[in-house]
């Protein structure tokens, strides 16, 4: 607990260094002015300063412990924030003006401190991060926006973002280069890399597009944490583009194809009940595949008087993200929907959590000749059901929200009141409803 004591004209914080504390600091008792000669402003500055000096300790703390540059460097910009300045290494200090300059040795100085004198005099430089580790410093970094994502999700999040740095290290020799020196020069190295690589292998450019992004993305996050700028964002442009190729687009699957094709007795007798109804489901309700099959038991929900699904974030066993915030929903279950919800009230445990359901949905289908073209995956089925929505109804943003699309995108404005109603959503599904054959209901 901090007091007060008065030397000259001036109130100064008093405060016994906590136990925990006394391995960082070299002394039991911290003294530190308070700048005022008024008794009533320095206790109503007591708790702030307090306050402030315990961070500071926390900071100096983790500097001791951890030898990992990059927390040491953090705790370092939480020392000196706590006494009211920017953390700037020695190399930077050196151009600062001269009156900056006194104003940290006097207060490194009176605090006696130190680790608060080498962290207000920079005595640390800017992490020495190599390139092998940005992926785990950025998962680390990342851990509360990843909260939801299943242990699948993390692996599909993780292995683009390897693959980007191997690529960059393979651009520059194989070398494992500092963080540091990944700039605009390197970001174009990386991109003469992969032309080559394109141009030998007849590879798509999207593949090089998204290092691009990856790398971009995780540069961007790790220099915000340490609160540095990113230079000049080494990224910025870093683009391949064939001007001969078109936006990519999902086929739709004609709705005679999938009543004629797919609704017919036997169609689906080569593979398992759950990857049918995961099918049927997508059919009447147009979620995306992960969406379906990653659906915990209580997200099923039968026993409401306007059966549903819930689509939403999950944690716990079940933890799972969803694309975005405008993906959560209820979707209401019809036809072969509802038909197929009921035979899996629990959900679809041998897809759920896992990457294979698509590629082995697509491969059955394409085998037994299910699919209109060797171009057309189920994917289209999605497409599919926003065309029978739009043929109903030429109201944009509703079918969005249907999609779990953002209405204020669509709307080019910020959306007010409740999102529609069940009810509302329920009536559309009906209108649009395919026919249920007698073996699939």
């Amino acid at each position: 607990m901090a007091g007060l004591i008065k030397r000259a004209n001036t109130w100064h914080l008093r405060m016994r260094v906590p136990n925990r504390f006394l391995s960082v600091v070299e002394q039991k008792e911290i003294h530190r002015s308070l700048g005022t000669d008024s008794e009533r402003r320095a206790r109503k500055l007591l708790p702030d300063v307090e306050e402030r000096i315990i961070t500071e300790l926390e900071a100096m703390k983790i500097q001791k412990e951890r030898p990992d540059e990059a927390d040491a460097y953090r705790a370092a910009q939480k020392i000196a924030q706590a006494r009211g300045f920017v953390y700037r290494p020695l190399s930077d200090l050196v151009e600062a003006p001269l009156e900056e300059l006194l104003k940290r040795t006097e207060a490194a100085i009176a605090d006696q401190s130190g680790e608060s004198t080498k962290t207000l005099l920079g005595a640390l430089e800017h992490p020495r991060l190599r390139l092998s580790g940005l992926v785990d410093e950025v998962e680390r970094l990342a851990a509360h926006d990843n909260r939801y994502k299943s242990e699948n999700q993390m692996r599909l999040w993780r292995n683009p973002r390897n693959r980007a740095v191997a690529n960059l290290m393979a651009a520059h020799g194989g070398q494992d280069i500092l963080v540091a020196e990944i700039d605009h020069a390197a970001a174009l190295r990386h991109k003469a890399w992969w032309m080559t690589k394109i141009t030998a292998e007849n590879l798509s450019m999207e593949s090089a597009n998204k290092d691009f992004a990856n790398m971009a993305g995780m540069l961007r996050r790790y220099y915000e944490a340490i609160a540095q700028p990113n230079p000049p964002e080494p990224y910025h442009r870093v683009k391949l583009k064939d001007r001969h190729k078109g936006e990519p687009r999902k086929l739709q699957i004609p709705v005679e194809w999938i009543t004629e094709k797919w609704f017919a007795p036997g169609a689906f007798d080569g593979t398992n009940d759950q990857a049918r109804d995961i099918l049927l489901i997508s059919i009447e309700t147009g979620c995306r595949q992960s969406e379906i099959h990653d659906l915990p038991p209580r997200a099923i929900v039968l026993d409401h008087p306007i059966p549903h699904l819930c689509v939403d974030f999950e944690d716990g066993d079940n933890r799972r993200e969803i694309k975005n915030t405008s993906s959560k929903r209820h979707v209401p279950l019809v036809g072969v929907a509802l038909a197929a919800a009921k035979r899996h009230p629990g959900g679809f445990p041998r897809y759920r959590g896992k990457s294979t359901y698509s590629a082995t949905m697509n491969k059955y289908l394409r085998g037994k000749g299910l699919l209109p073209s060797p171009e057309h995956t189920i994917g289209g089925v999605r497409h599919t059901w926003e065309s029978r929505m739009e043929a109903e109804t030429d109201r944009m943003d509703f079918r969005g929200e249907m999609m779990g699309h953002s209405v204020k995108k669509i709307r080019q404005r910020p959306v007010y009141g409740d999102s529609s109603p069940l009810g509302k959503r329920k009536a559309l599904a009906l209108a649009i409803m395919l026919s249920v054959p007698e073996h699939l209901g």
